[in-house]
């Protein structure tokens, strides 16, 4: 008599499991994945802390433009933290924290060109931890949708702002102040449902 004799009837054959239990882990991974594409089409990283610096005035500095023209062959003005304000009637200011060697920063800079057109919004970049021609090149080649960018070599601005890694987009009220931090590329969706609020709120909260 061998050992299979012995096993009892339950135990000779392997018991099917349910069709439920088989589908459960398929289930959970299309929820979860669901759930992450959308925080990130409308809400930048869901694995990210808010700024330490929201509702306080942007940090001062003061950085040399990027060596590349504007749309009307003038130079490209650098950016300090003086020009943040009043950024015109109804306006915010949008700092974008960009790098050439950004992956995520390519598929963001087609959104970044559409909101440039927005009336309501001056847009203006920071080229974080990226050399002159790198950032000037990219310009050239990806198109520029920036009215002012400047050059942040070392990363220290970048780190007096929180930057976790680029891109990082942040809304900044007409009197200096920062109003919200958008982590990650945008998206038209999150423009639209993120941004458009919060530019709402930046502008109401100084009477614009």
């Amino acid at each position: 008599m061998t050992d299979f004799d012995t096993l009892p009837d339950d135990a000779e054959r392997p018991q099917p499991r349910s069709r439920l239990v088989t589908l459960l882990p398929l289930m959970l991974f299309a929820a979860l994945a669901a759930f992450f594409l959308w925080k990130l089409e409308t809400g930048g990283d869901p694995s990210t802390l808010p700024s330490v610096l929201l509702g306080k005035p942007a940090p001062t500095f003061d950085l040399k433009p990027v060596p590349v023209p504007l749309a009307d062959g003038s130079a490209m003005p650098g950016l300090s933290s003086a020009d943040l304000k009043a950024p015109g009637p109804g306006k915010v200011t949008i700092v974008n924290f960009w790098a050439s060697w950004c992956v995520e920063c390519r598929v963001e800079h087609e959104t970044l060109k559409a909101l440039k057109t927005n009336p309501r919004v001056r847009l203006v970049g920071i080229a974080y931890k990226d050399e002159p021609q790198n950032a000037a090149g990219w310009l050239r080649d990806m198109g520029n949708p920036y009215v002012a960018t400047g050059l942040d070599l070392s990363g220290r601005v970048g780190i007096d702002w929180g930057v976790y890694g680029v891109p990082e987009t942040y809304v900044v009220r007409p009197d200096g102040v920062i109003a919200y931090k958008f982590i990650g590329p945008l998206s038209e969706g999150a423009t639209k449902a993120v941004l458009g609020p919060k530019i709402d709120e930046a502008l109401a909260a100084v009477g614009k």
